[in-house]
């Protein structure tokens, strides 16, 4: 089981500040997490649509809390580590341009040694999307066809892209990412479609957050859409977070058997959500307690 961390995206009001970003990323390197996450949002207007990762819908941070722009966020991070992996869970991919997504994703996989994880999602908030001038819409189709342009743009020398959201001839686009291939494509999201999506065309799939006991029927949606598009379902990584195990209460045995839950139902990375940690001390205490009372407990 690998352990990844996100004290970005709105979980604390010091993930805009680099006296805690740098202490923080350093400390989950250093502790041994494998890598460190942060979510997009370019905008959030007031809106009515319901939040779809709480009980009730809201939102479980005020508006005004800082949600950096990941890419930089993350290029921030990268000149701090040296090995820790970069996670951005999620891009809204629809709302990107595809062309311009691409050189920044290869800029900063080559820059950072190779160590871009780009988790991607269709997005759920129509009002931000409108905002951004892009239709919600027909995200679904926006998102597999960037997904594929991504790709083509990173590993080919000119690739002529005929597209129906992206048309270029002999695109030439270098640096090209340190990661051969490119980095890991991960689809965010918990929805039936998002797990065929990424049976069908990722490299992972990250159902964001989800109990062990969830998890299971998921996967097996991946893995069935996998070998219906002739793939290994072996080769799609699992990744899940979890808000429960991110609390001042990880020395117990339930949750290390949690954690054991989740390498039961498949799952090859967790990503511990922090949502009370306002200091350094906060962030580095919570860690310290996660990787040394229980992820050392698990084998």
């Amino acid at each position: 089981m690998k352990y990844g961390v996100i004290f970005g995206h709105g979980l604390s009001d010091g993930v805009g500040f680099p006296d805690y970003v740098i202490p923080a990323a350093r400390t989950a390197e250093q502790l041994g997490f494998e890598s460190v996450w942060i979510g997009e949002h370019a905008v959030i207007p007031k809106h009515d649509t319901p939040y779809p990762f709480t009980p009730d819908g809201s939102l479980p941070f005020p508006h005004e809390t800082p949600i950096p722009d990941p890419l930089i966020w993350l290029a921030y991070v990268a000149g701090a580590t040296e090995s820790i992996n970069l996670g951005a869970g999620a891009v809204i991919l629809p709302q990107r341009q595809a062309l311009l997504l691409a050189k920044e994703t290869a800029t900063l996989d080559a820059l950072s040694g190779g160590r871009l994880l780009l988790g991607v999602g269709a997005g759920w908030l129509p009002e931000e999307s409108e905002a951004l001038g892009v239709p919600f819409a027909r995200r679904g189709a926006r998102l597999d066809e960037h997904i594929t342009t991504l790709r083509r743009v990173w590993r080919e020398a000119a690739p002529t892209i005929d597209g129906e959201f992206t048309q270029v001839e002999e695109a030439v686009s270098y640096p090209k990412p340190a990661r051969p291939g490119g980095p890991p494509v991960i689809i965010c999201g918990a929805s039936v479609a998002a797990a065929k999506r990424a049976g069908r065309l990722a490299d992972g799939f990250y159902p964001m957050v989800g109990s062990p006991q969830e998890l299971p029927p998921l996967i097996d949606l991946v893995r069935t859409a996998a070998r219906e598009a002739g793939r290994d379902p072996a080769d799609i990584e699992i990744t899940v977070g979890s808000f429960t195990l991110a609390t001042d209460q990880l020395f117990t045995d339930a949750a290390i058997e949690d954690v054991r839950g989740y390498q039961d139902a498949g799952v090859d990375r967790l990503v511990l959500f922090r949502t009370d940690d306002i200091t350094v001390d906060d962030i580095t205490r919570s860690m310290d307690h996660f990787m040394n009372k229980v992820a050392s407990e698990v084998s």
